[in-house]
């Protein structure tokens, strides 16, 4: 299963998350955002992770121009929408980026809300499933009624997402099965500063999860 940690603000942190087992790490490119990082901080964080590592840049309805641009100064693998981005904008990024991964991010409302989820599936490459906040993109720590989730079983890859931590991943992972999980505001001290300690709680439950199936 891929694990994504996101909101990763400072290099020396990328370089420890990665070698405790995250698969994915993610860089917040909205400027609103408390977790914001330009170019040139990505560049730093991503210069001396093994290749094997995914490194997603975060959007939220930005242009295609200046989404391409960051991806081209920073050499992300990957690229996630995290806005009000419509199927055929999913589609004109992956016509741009077609050597880039795209996974398409839905704050989630009511199960009418996660229906709309399938018109997405064959333009992106995963989707991401996150709590809705009125306010806020993510980050928020709130969690997804994961009973709507249940019976959730999409044509494509997806990450779980929405108030994640080490202490209750083992119950969201007992409940469903998603592709991958996503975590930013549960493994931090702060907003972009991650807490090492959470990091390695995080994959010791995720350990446990594994003894727990076999």
């Amino acid at each position: 299963m891929r694990v994504k940690i996101c909101g990763i603000t400072q290099p020396q942190q990328s370089i420890a998350i990665a070698s405790l087992g995250a698969t994915a790490l993610g860089f917040i490119c909205v400027p609103t955002s408390p977790r914001y990082v330009i170019t040139s901080q990505i560049r730093a964080a991503v210069a001396e992770l093994p290749a094997n590592i995914d490194t997603i840049g975060v959007f939220a309805n930005a242009s295609i121009s200046e989404i391409i641009q960051i991806v081209a100064d920073s050499g992300l693998t990957g690229v996630q929408l995290h806005g009000d981005e419509s199927v055929s904008f999913c589609d004109q990024v992956r016509q741009a980026l077609p050597n880039v991964e795209i996974i398409k991010a839905l704050r989630i409302r009511s199960l009418e809300h996660l229906e709309t989820a399938a018109n997405y599936t064959q333009y992106v490459d995963a989707l991401l499933l996150d709590a809705y906040h009125p306010q806020q993109l993510g980050g928020t720590g709130k969690t997804l009624d994961w009973t709507m989730l249940e019976q959730f079983s999409p044509s494509c890859p997806w990450f779980l997402a929405g108030g994640l931590t080490a202490d209750n991943i083992v119950e969201a992972l007992i409940q469903l099965n998603p592709s991958g999980i996503d975590l930013s505001s549960g493994v931090e001290r702060t907003p972009g500063d991650k807490d090492l300690d959470k990091v390695a709680l995080l994959f010791q439950s995720l350990k446990n999860i594994e003894l727990l199936r076999s």
